[in-house]
């Protein structure tokens, strides 16, 4: 159904559609659960706010719901300056979801028709622009231009309210053409100048100063409940030498970006009922901010709905407790699509320890310094090229092993094998077990932390098996796998639970 239409049968009686109801309640409730998750639009007023936003609730008569800010501005809505509806979470759908207009997002948020342009984001997908716009438009109520446009306004209220950037820097940071272009779209969706949203933020917080123009803050929220400490533990439990910094609250790193490397360092902020993810990056280009965010976003699956995934996994008394004691699991991502492969292959079949030692001597036998006197990590994690090039006199291990990853590197540097969040998880994993030496448990490892995808349980893993059976569940692959499809569709994240159990 086109996000453009109000949600119902009739203007005359649109609680008659049980969507249109449902979210009518969320928005009467003022539930913060559903912010982000789709937008309310009033016509009476001409603004579009969260369904949390504390103004009085409009009738249903003079409401419109869209999935996205794009499609309110594309109906001649502008953004509350109550409640300021972007400043929440993105929305579970565009991870959740497999399709053309879900893969888009994915990209649109990476910042690719910036850097890009349309064709390239349809390229990317595999489809014509005209294809691709019709698509968008029918589903999601505005085309990719309209779309890339609402998340250059975002990125850019996003810089005013959390950095102390000249406003010159945040409009090219977030991916305008000029200072008009910017300076227009903002006071379009916001109905304030930049340094009218800064000057609003500095009355609720204080804003960071930046240490340099190619040094940013932020502050991401992220959709509670938010086991942070789960992910943080995660990532320390793999930190490579050299290249990663990790600890019970702060993980940093070295990392390629569109326009060269850079250094992150991320720890926990907020609060339990507004939980952040606080980044501090050195970037070589603000250019590539956009896609800092969206790696950043999708590492600690700040969008996840984790309400909706924990009361799913509840029902099944054998993780009752588990999801009782960790409200709120993650499934980690990915901040390089490649460097994943590669990680993912070395770890296959060995422990944890023994991938991260071996990992960490190909980082820096093969991995570029970057950094210069800067504290914290140096070594940028070796390009596919470089370990193609460079991995045969490192790698160590059984033979077919070594010629499998040199093998994949070959083919993700040459572009014959495209690992990307926007791939389609079924034709992605079927590319990967395609290749000589990769198996199910390594194809679906991938798409689980690449795409995002949330169903996926890796029945033959080793440590995850031994958490079944300390939850009382099938050890035997098979058995598990059958027992587990009651959790569809948030496998994913019931492999967390069992992962956690056999820690």
């Amino acid at each position: 159904m086109s996000t453009q239409q109000r949600l119902g049968p009739s203007a005359a009686d649109p609680l008659a559609d049980p969507v249109f109801a449902e979210r009518y309640r969320a928005m009467q409730a003022r539930d913060a659960r559903f912010d982000g998750q789709f937008i309310t639009g009033v016509h009476s007023t001409g603004i579009y706010c969260r369904p949390s936003c504390p103004a009085v609730a409009p009738k249903p008569s003079n409401v419109s719901f869209y999935l996205t800010a794009a499609a309110a501005h594309e109906a001649g809505l502008r953004a509350c300056k109550r409640c300021l509806p972007d400043a929440v979470p993105g929305s579970p759908e565009w991870d959740l979801r497999d399709d053309l207009a879900a893969r888009a997002m994915r990209l649109i948020a990476d910042g690719v028709v910036e850097r890009e342009g349309v064709p390239g984001l349809a390229a990317r997908l595999g489809y014509t622009t005209r294809h691709l716009t019709r698509v968008l438009t029918a589903e999601l109520g505005a085309g990719p231009l309209a779309l890339s446009r609402a998340h250059r306004a975002q990125t850019a209220r996003e810089l005013l309210t959390s950095t102390s950037l000249q406003a010159s820097d945040v409009a090219f940071a977030s991916g305008f053409g000029s200072i008009r272009q910017f300076n227009d779209t903002i006071r379009a969706v916001y109905e304030r100048s930049p340094l009218e949203l800064r000057a609003a933020a500095r009355l609720r917080h204080r804003v960071p100063a930046d240490a340099d123009a190619s040094t940013v803050h932020l502050r991401l929220p992220a959709r509670a409940p938010f086991d942070a400490a789960g992910v943080f533990a995660w990532l320390a439990a793999r930190a490579l030498d050299g290249v990663e910094d990790a600890g019970p609250a702060h993980y940093a790193r070295t990392l390629r970006l569109p326009s060269g490397p850079a250094s992150v360092r991320l720890q926990t902020g907020g609060d339990a009922n507004a939980p952040t993810v606080e980044v501090t990056a050195r970037l070589t280009s603000l250019s590539d901010l956009p896609p800092l965010v969206a790696r950043v976003r999708r590492l600690f699956d700040l969008d996840a709905d984790a309400v909706a995934i924990d009361a799913a996994l509840a029902a099944d008394p054998a993780l009752a407790a588990s999801v009782e004691a960790v409200p709120g699991i993650r499934v980690p991502g990915c901040l390089d699509p490649h460097e994943l492969v590669i990680r993912a292959l070395v770890g296959q079949q060995v422990s944890v320890r023994a991938a991260r030692t071996a990992l960490a001597r190909l980082a820096d036998a093969l991995g570029e310094r970057v950094g210069g006197d800067d504290p914290g990590p140096h070594v940028l994690f070796p390009s596919a090229a470089e370990i193609a090039a460079g991995g045969e006199r490192v790698l160590r291990g059984p033979a077919a092993r070594i010629r499998t990853i040199l093998d994949v590197a070959r083919r993700l540097a040459d572009g014959e094998l495209v690992v990307a969040p926007e791939r389609e998880r079924l034709d992605l994993q079927a590319e990967l077990l395609a290749v000589p030496g990769i198996g199910p448990w390594t194809a679906g490892y991938i798409a689980m932390r690449v795409t995002r995808a949330p169903d996926i349980l890796l029945a033959s893993d080793l440590a995850l098996r031994n958490g079944a059976a300390a939850l009382g569940l099938p050890r035997e692959p098979k058995a598990l796998r059958a027992y587990g499809a009651r959790w569809a569709p948030w496998r994913s994240y019931a492999s967390m639970h069992l992962w956690r159990a056999a820690a």
